[in-house]
Parts: C-alpha cells; sequence; structure tokens
C-alpha cells in the first residue's frame, strides 16, 4: 500500500513538472547578436568563393536571409544604426542622432555616450566617460531584462564605446570596450564599479598585444585576390609605421601605445573581441541559467580598415575572408556550448560604406569629396552677406547647425538667414538638395530621401538644415584616401540581415524590411515586449514560422 501511495505521489509530481514545462514560455538559452561595423550587403558575395563552408556560406544555407534590408534615416553612422538595431526605432525618436552633435540649447559639442557623471573603472582620475545615458528609448536587450525581472544578464563588447554601450541599453549587466591606452577592455562606472575576476585575467594575457606582433599578412596567396585593386594604390593610406600601404603590414617597431592603437586597424581587432565575448559567456556563466541572455558583439575594426583602406582594397577582401574564419570559430563555439538549437543568433551591420571617390573618377564615374574649407566658406559667405560672423555653430552628419546665441545678439529673423544658407548650397554643384527640416514640404525632394531626413531629424540634436549631395559625394575632410558614409545612398544604406538557430527556418526573403525591424523581430519571436520608442514591424517568414522539433 504504502509503495502504491509512492508511486501515485511521484506521478502527480512528475505530470506537475510536464504541465508547468509546458505552459512556460519557451525562449533560446542565449541571443547573440552580431553587428559588423561597415559591412556592405554586397560583401556577402562580393567574396563568397573565397568563403569557407562553416562561415558566411553556413548562415546564407541554413539559416534566413533578408536580402532586402535598408536603414529608413539619415545619417547612416555607427551611434545611430546600433541604437536602431537594437531600439527598432530612429534617430528623431531615440535620440542618438549620429556619433557626435551639437546641442542646439547648449551649443556644446557632444559625444553619443558622453557622460560627465561616470568614470572609468580603475581611473584614478575621475575623469568623464561613457554611459547610455542620452539614449532616449530602451533597447530589446533592456525589454529582455524587464519581462525577466531583470533575471536575464546583457552584455555588450566592441573595440568602439558606442558599440558596446548603445546595444547594452541602460540596464546591461555591463559594457565593455578597447582602451588603446591599456590595451584590454574596460567599462565605467555605470555599470558594477569593479572589473570582474575574469576580466582582470582576461586582461592579463594581453592577447591582443601578442596578436598586433605577429603582424597582418595575406590569409592566401596574393593571386587569389581579384575582387581588388593592386596592393599600394592611391586611394588607400600607410600605416604609421610603414612607407606605403602594401602586404605585410608588420609592427614590430611600434612602442606600445602606437600597438594598442594599430590593433583597431586589423582584422586582429575582430579576434580580439570575439575572444573577449567568448570570455565574458564563460565568466558570467551567459545562457546556463533559467533565463535567456544576451550577448552583444560589435566588430569594428572592419570599420577602420573601411576608412583607411576603402572598399576595393586587398585589406578589406583580407578582413572579410578572415572575418569569415571567425564567424565559423564563434558558430562552433556556440554548437558547442549551448547546442546547435539553443541559441539564437543574428548578423547584422551598422551602416554600409562608399567607394573611395578618386577610385570612381578614374573609372571616370562622378564622384568626389566636400572640401574641407565647407564649413569655413559658409561661415564667409554669410559674414559678407549678413554681416555676422561665425552664424554657423558647425556641420555634422551633413547638416548645418545655427549659433543661435549668434543669431539672437545680431537681431535677424532665423527665416532670413536660413534662405541665404540655402541659397548659397543649392548654388554648389555637388548638393543635391537641401531640406529646411522646419518646412519640409516647402522642399521638394523624392522618396524615401524625404521620410529618411524626417527619421533622422531630432529637433535638439540635428542641424536645422539638412544637405543631400550628389551620388558618389561625401565629406572626409577633403581627404582623398579611404573612405566615409551616412549618406542616403544604398552603398550605405543597403545593411546584410541574417538568422540562425533556434527556431529559424532556412531560406531568404526580397521583400523590403527596415532596419528597425530587427528588434521588433527579435520582441515577437522571445515574446516580450518591443523597445518603447519601437517603429518596426516583425519580419513575418521569421515571426510567423512554426518549429516543430528539429529541422
Amino acid at each position: 500500500m504504502r509503495g502504491v501511495k509512492l508511486f501515485i505521489v511521484l506521478l502527480i509530481v512528475g505530470l506537475s513538472s510536464c504541465v508547468h514545462k509546458q505552459d512556460s514560455v519557451e525562449r533560446p538559452k542565449i541571443v547573440v547578436g552580431l553587428v559588423v561595423d561597415q559591412m556592405r550587403w554586397d560583401y556577402l558575395y562580393r567574396y563568397y568563393d573565397l568563403y569557407g563552408k562553416d562561415g558566411f556560406r553556413r548562415l546564407l544555407k541554413h539559416g534566413y536571409n533578408c536580402q532586402n534590408t535598408s536603414i529608413n534615416y539619415i545619417p547612416a553612422n555607427t551611434a545611430p544604426g546600433h541604437t536602431c538595431i537594437y531600439t527598432g526605432s530612429v534617430p528623431s525618436i531615440h535620440g542618438i542622432a549620429g556619433n557626435n552633435w551639437i546641442d542646439n540649447q547648449s551649443g556644446q559639442n557632444v559625444y553619443c555616450v558622453d557622460d560627465k557623471n561616470v568614470h572609468l573603472v580603475g581611473d584614478e582620475s575621475k575623469a568623464p566617460s561613457y554611459s547610455p545615458a542620452n539614449l532616449l528609448t530602451t533597447t530589446i536587450t533592456d525589454e529582455l531584462k524587464l519581462a525577466t525581472n531583470l533575471r536575464s544578464k546583457v552584455y555588450g563588447v566592441a573595440i568602439k564605446d558606442r558599440g558596446s554601450i548603445l546595444p547594452g541599453g541602460h540596464l546591461a549587466n555591463a559594457a565593455y570596450w578597447y582602451s588603446d591606452k591599456t590595451g584590454g577592455f574596460t567599462t565605467s562606472s555605470y555599470y558594477p564599479n569593479q572589473n570582474p575576476a575574469w576580466l582582470q585575467a582576461f586582461n592579463k594575457r594581453k592577447a591582443g598585444d601578442s596578436l598586433v606582433k605577429l603582424g597582418w599578412r595575406l590569409l592566401y596567396p596574393a593571386d587569389k585576390y581579384i575582387q581588388s585593386t593592386v596592393d599600394a594604390s592611391n586611394y588607400e593610406k600607410a600605416f604609421k609605421s610603414e612607407k606605403a600601404p602594401v602586404f605585410p603590414h608588420v609592427f614590430d617597431t611600434l612602442a606600445d601605445s602606437d600597438r594598442y592603437a594599430v590593433l583597431k586597424s586589423m582584422p586582429a581587432g575582430n579576434t580580439y573581441s570575439i575572444m573577449m565575448a567568448k570570455a565574458c559567456m564563460e565568466g558570467e556563466a551567459m545562457g546556463k541559467g533559467n533565463e535567456t541572455d544576451f550577448m552583444a558583439i560589435s566588430l569594428s575594426s572592419t570599420d577602420y580598415i573601411g576608412h583607411q583602406f576603402a572598399p576595393n582594397s586587398i585589406e578589406i577582401e583580407d578582413c572579410y575572408l578572415r572575418l569569415d574564419l571567425e564567424i565559423a570559430s564563434l558558430l562552433r563555439y556556440l554548437d558547442e556550448r549551448y547546442g546547435r538549437d539553443n541559441y539564437l543568433f543574428f548578423l547584422s551591420a551598422d551602416h554600409g560604406g562608399a567607394h573611395n571617390t578618386t577610385f570612381l573618377s578614374d573609372l571616370d564615374v562622378p564622384a568626389g569629396v566636400l572640401s574641407g574649407a565647407f564649413g569655413a566658406d559658409l561661415n564667409e559667405y554669410l559674414k559678407k552677406n549678413l554681416g555676422v560672423d561665425s552664424l554657423i555653430q558647425g556641420l555634422a552628419n551633413y547638416q548645418v547647425f545655427i549659433n543661435y546665441n549668434k543669431l539672437a545678439k545680431s537681431g535677424m529673423q532665423i527665416a532670413n538667414v536660413k534662405k541665404v544658407i540655402m541659397d548659397w548650397l543649392n548654388k554648389r554643384p555637388e548638393v543635391a538638395y537641401v531640406i529646411d527640416m522646419d518646412n519640409m514640404d516647402g522642399t521638394p525632394v523624392p522618396e524615401p530621401i524625404k521620410q529618411m531626413a524626417v527619421n533622422g531629424y531630432n529637433k535638439n540634436r540635428s542641424g536645422i538644415i539638412q544637405m543631400v549631395l550628389n551620388p558618389g559625394w561625401y565629406e572626409n575632410g577633403g581627404k582623398t584616401t579611404g573612405m566615409t558614409h551616412g549618406s542616403w545612398n544604398p552603398y550605405d544604406t543597403h545593411i546584410p540581415l541574417l538568422w540562425y538557430g533556434w527556431h529559424i527556418p532556412k531560406g531568404e526573403t526580397n521583400n523590403p524590411y527596415n532596419m528597425t525591424d530587427i528588434s521588433a523581430t527579435l520582441a515577437a519571436l522571445l515574446h516580450i515586449q518591443t523597445p518603447n520608442g519601437c517603429i518596426g514591424k516583425p519580419i513575418t517568414e521569421i515571426a510567423n514560422y512554426k518549429h516543430y522539433g528539429d529541422r
């Protein structure tokens, strides 16, 4: 009799646990977001023939590819891009109007993650450091924390501070970025004001220093690199330690400070970032608890290399071939640590990048660089015609910022000043459109440019006049080497978006989606609230997919 009673009790307990398991919200052990800074969409296919089977090809063949994903605002820069991916919102709402902007109330220059109330951990000087304080909305990582009553773990890792801080949101356990003063990763007092033991041990290894000392040599024989211009062209800028921008790039003679800095502009920077992300996942036991955790990784070195060498360089080709190997390594790590069907992975980019303008001009394709004296010339014109010096506070994000203190003292009407500015800009042959952001309907601008300008305009952090340059033109401080980004054009705004892992079907779509749809899709998959400024919609081919056992 006693045995029968025990059997019944065990049966009830077992059935109760089954019911509980069936009724719980199904989520992956961990979400891993990988943002490749400055990755043009066409890099998925430009170097495809040399990619291995376990990196980009694995994602393309066994994951889901959103082929037609675009940024739906300007400027297409790093800070707004990372913020948009993780908020599902646009600068007009989330407030990260650029990497830098001029505050229209104070007239002060602002860096996107500036925070005078925090300092670097371990910095005795207590100098101001960085946090997400300037971000006006929540992120998908914040919403995951809120959905689990803060039990989920969220970490951000990147070479760039903004590449780790903004994805982590307001509630991240920590965001870590690279210090080119120490050669290790650091954080600020916004997060726990002490580096954990695993991070201290990681930094002590000086792995980044060792990677730099290895130099940068081609991964394959030079004749394999058929998608690039010749090594050593006038489109590229050499490293500080060399006379010409040619392989191999050797850094043996660099002092510590220079060696730490050069890591950012090598594929080794991506290697180091992924090493750091793995150390964080292990050190914080991410994905090993009862709640879904989130690791936000940004690979910044692709952007530094692109700015220095431009898209058609052999350096960019080699960088992406090496990145392919890093992605393969990361996916294998996730397979082994969590199991293939227990992690949700996505890869995207914060923006793309333009071809070098001299490269295009040499091919008789219209292109050019805005003069480095552009802003000074405009101020001089205003002084001559209005009698007031320095009416322009500055130019940033292809926007004109007016010095409102000067304007108030002058007694002039802003409408008259804007008219003079716009008249001058409209006469410039490199300028396609000039938009008065106070009077959008008064400016004939085609879609989607008009809506992208509206989405990018934040009244407190954006210039009142938006310039749109001709295709192929950009502002690069007058420099003709390297390249930059920030415009509405497809080379800057058509981005890759690949999904893989937990509940992700195989396939692809050419239906149009926006960067703002990434967070909305994550929210739908995880069954949590979208960020509080999100304007995106779930990607239905993924969000509506029904998972029935193994694929």
